[in-house]
């Protein structure tokens, strides 16, 4: 187990290390540099002369090599300090830290709505007996995952704010500003967790064991809650697990469209202003948090089916089915 979770740490090292390196090489293709685009896009040209503009560049370091500038702040991330952006000259981790309570907020409320919701949705699916009931709740996680999510978030607001006026359309406006973003961004996560449950749950209830169930007398019901979700989750875990990326992501357009204050606006903008430290801090943050629920959902597996455990010999231990 210690071996196992040693090598789990170390790839996820190397994730970080990637993730910091693509992120770098992707700004830095991008033409020109944060320093030229807040002057041509917000600054007063006229009151900066070129002297001026160097000096900044050379502040901040887009004065010297691609490889220098890389190595520079790679070696600052490394201590925690990812500097200061360059639109607002505020510390990275100060911005970082004011925004991840919001962030964490929506992203926390999406992720129980999709594991419960999907969740339900798969087992309702396989369990009723009315077949034109099952079609029709299975034909829904495809739906889910086809709708883009900006355009579940416009009909939300439409919908539930313009018309019914019941929750706000923007803001950070406490539990009520919080239910239509957390829905949208659940929405897709949701469809996957309950179309891979659902799939699942229909192989795992034609295995020996669940028919040897049936066969004395287990009631529907009893097969899917006691028999068949247990082993039928651990599929489903895996993509939750996976999901959280794709839930941080989604929460730069979900930000976005409810005018949330989070981690998804403030890397919109810094994407847009080329604030590399800015962009390069949230990227870390975000791998960083896909490789920590990855590694506990490795380790939640055992607790699911007691088949999976650490087994070989010391040098080459592997999760497997024993």
């Amino acid at each position: 187990m210690r071996r196992y979770v040693l090598r789990r740490l170390a790839q996820a090292a190397g994730v970080l290390w990637a993730a910091y390196t693509v992120s770098f090489l992707v700004l830095d293709y991008l033409p020109g540099d944060p320093v030229s685009a807040m002057v041509s896009g917000g600054l007063d040209q006229a009151a900066l002369d070129p002297a001026q503009v160097e000096q900044m560049k050379a502040e901040y370091g887009f004065d010297k090599p691609v490889l220098l500038q890389y190595l520079d702040y790679l070696g600052r991330a490394l201590r925690g300090d990812f500097g200061d952006s360059v639109a607002t000259g505020r510390p990275v981790r100060s911005m970082i830290g004011e925004a991840l309570p919001q962030t964490l907020q929506l992203t926390g409320a999406a992720l129980v709505l999709a594991v419960v919701c999907g969740g339900a949705l798969a087992v309702v699916a396989t369990c009723t007996s009315w077949r034109w009931l099952r079609q029709f709740l299975l034909s829904l996680p495809p739906l889910g995952v086809s709708v883009p999510t900006f355009w579940v978030g416009l009909m939300l607001v439409q919908v539930f704010s313009f018309q019914a006026q019941v929750f706000p359309a923007f803001g950070n406006d406490g539990l009520r500003g919080l239910v239509l973003p957390a829905l949208t961004l659940a929405i897709f996560t949701g469809a996957m967790v309950a179309q891979v449950l659902a799939k699942s749950l229909l192989v795992t209830l034609d295995e020996p064991y669940v028919q040897t169930a049936r066969a004395k007398g287990a009631g529907r019901v009893r097969i899917h809650l006691r028999h068949a979700l247990r082993n039928a989750a651990l599929p489903a875990l895996t993509v939750a697990g996976v999901m959280v990326g794709q839930l941080v992501a989604g929460a730069v357009v979900v930000e976005t469209v409810f005018s949330r204050n989070g981690l998804g606006r403030i890397t919109a903008s810094a994407v847009a202003s080329q604030d590399i430290p800015v962009v390069q801090g949230v990227v870390v943050f975000g791998a960083a948090v896909y490789v920590l629920v990855n590694l506990i959902v490795d380790l939640i597996y055992p607790a699911l089916d007691p088949r999976i455990t650490v087994v070989g010999p010391a040098r080459t231990r592997r999760w497997s089915l024993t």
